[in-house]
């Protein structure tokens, strides 16, 4: 049996370049969220990912980002299995918990139970539970955007490295 390449293309130029003025605020957002640093850090950073795994959305499936702040690859590959898994802290447990709800809400009655927000509310300070929801919200945002204009990943990170050497020439 052979196997034939997959080629995934693009259906429209990701609309954050089409609209710029929608980049600003987004950006901006991106800025605040890196203001979780430590165990709320990565616990938002794994429910971040776990959301992008929820909605199918390669292009935000940061594994060099994620192994650059320290994740090994054991954890990474778990993050889709955290129920069964031992390696994730109670706190970062909390937080997929929250993710898979707050991705998922069209799945029961209760979309984001009070079970489930009690055992993140237990982990987390008000202002770090704010990030995760906001972290949370932010991923499906963007997950929704590339899963639907079929965002490539390769292509996205190769033309923001030509943009980016078009802008520091000199």
């Amino acid at each position: 049996m052979s196997k034939t390449a997959v080629s995934p293309k693009n259906r429209l130029k990701n609309p954050g370049t089409i609209i710029p003025e929608a980049m600003a605020p987004l950006q901006a957002l991106g800025q605040i969220l890196g203001q979780a640093k430590g165990d709320s850090g990565r616990a938002l950073s794994l429910a971040m990912m776990r959301a992008s795994q929820l909605n199918g959305c390669a292009m935000c499936l940061n594994w060099q980002g994620a192994r650059r702040a320290g994740e090994s690859d054991e954890r990474l590959f778990a993050i889709s299995v955290w129920r069964e898994s031992t390696l994730f802290s109670a706190p970062e447990r909390a937080a997929l918990a929250l993710s898979e709800s707050m991705t998922r809400l069209c799945d029961r009655p209760d979309p984001v139970p009070d079970t489930v927000w009690d055992e993140v509310a237990r982990h987390f300070q008000e202002r770090e539970l704010a990030l995760l929801v906001l972290g949370i919200s932010t991923m499906n945002l963007y997950n929704r955007i590339n899963v639907t204009t079929h965002q490539v990943a390769q292509e996205w990170d190769a033309n923001a490295a030509k943009e980016w050497a078009a802008k520091n020439k000199g």
